[in-house]
C-alpha cells in the first residue's frame, strides 16, 4: 500500500494480493498506459505481457510515450490499468446498478528495455501472451521491424486490485417494488479462426488455435 494505491472508497473490494493481480494481467489482452505530455494527461491502449513480477509494454518508437523517456535513466512515470468485465449488475434502483469486474492499477517508473537478450525475452512473452504457441508458427521480427519496436519494463511493486462480484444490493423498500433486478453475465468470446484470403494451399491451422481461450477465463 502506498498513497497512490490506497483506496478512498469501496475499500472492501480492494486487495494487494500479488497472485490475483498477476492472474488478471495474464487474462487481459489489452492494457491502458497513462502518462503526462506537456502537463496534459494522455492514455494509450497497448499490448502487454508479464514475466514474474515484471510487466512488459509493447510500443512503437515513434509514440509520444517513448519520445518522453528520460535519456539519463531511460525511464518515465506511468500508470497502467487493466479491467476485465464479468457482468452487468442491474439493480431496481439506477443508483445501485453497477458492474462485476476485476481490475488492476499499477503505478511506477517504466524503463526502456535496451538489453538485447531481455528485449528478445520480452517480445517473445508478448507474442505468447496474445496467442500461446504462436512464436513457433510465425516469423520473428526482422532488423527493420525490431528497430521500430520499443519495449518498456515496469516492476509490479506499487499496485492495487479491485474486484466486484455478486448480485444487486437494493434498499429494502426497492426489493418489494415492481422493477426487475439481476445480473447479465459478460464474457469475451472467440470465434473459429478464419484463414487469410491469400493463404497458400496446404497450410493447416496450427494446433494452438483449435480451441483458443484466455488463461483463467
Amino acid at each position: 500500500m502506498t498513497p497512490r494505491t490506497t483506496a478512498t472508497r469501496l475499500r472492501e473490494k480492494v486487495t494487494y494480493d500479488e497472485a490475483v493481480a498477476h492472474a488478471i494481467l495474464d487474462e487481459a489482452l489489452v492494457c491502458h498506459v497513462g502518462f503526462v505530455v506537456d502537463g496534459s494527461p494522455r492514455v494509450l491502449p497497448t499490448i502487454h505481457a508479464r514475466a514474474g513480477s515484471t510487466l512488459y509494454l509493447h510500443g512503437s518508437t515513434g509514440t509520444p510515450l517513448l519520445r518522453l523517456v528520460d535519456p539519463v535513466d531511460g525511464g518515465i512515470e506511468i500508470c497502467v490499468t487493466v479491467t476485465l468485465l464479468d457482468g452487468l449488475v442491474l439493480a431496481r434502483s439506477q443508483f445501485e446498478s453497477s458492474m462485476n469486474y476485476r481490475s488492476v492499477v499499477v503505478h511506477g517508473r517504466g524503463h526502456l528495455v535496451t538489453d538485447h537478450a531481455e528485449r528478445e525475452v520480452a517480445l517473445h512473452r508478448i507474442v505468447e501472451h496474445v496467442s500461446p504457441g504462436r512464436s513457433a508458427t510465425s516469423r520473428a521480427g526482422n532488423a527493420r521491424e525490431l528497430a521500430a519496436t520499443a519495449v518498456l519494463r515496469l516492476d509490479l511493486v506499487e499496485f492495487s486490485v479491485k474486484v466486484s462480484t455478486g448480485e444487486p444490493e437494493d434498499a429494502p423498500s426497492d426489493v418489494t417494488g415492481p422493477h426487475w433486478a439481476g445480473v447479465v453475465p459478460v464474457a469475451l468470446r472467440f470465434g473459429a479462426p478464419i484463414p487469410a484470403g491469400d493463404l497458400a494451399t496446404g497450410i493447416e491451422l496450427p494446433d494452438h488455435l483449435l480451441d483458443y481461450a484466455r488463461p483463467g477465463a
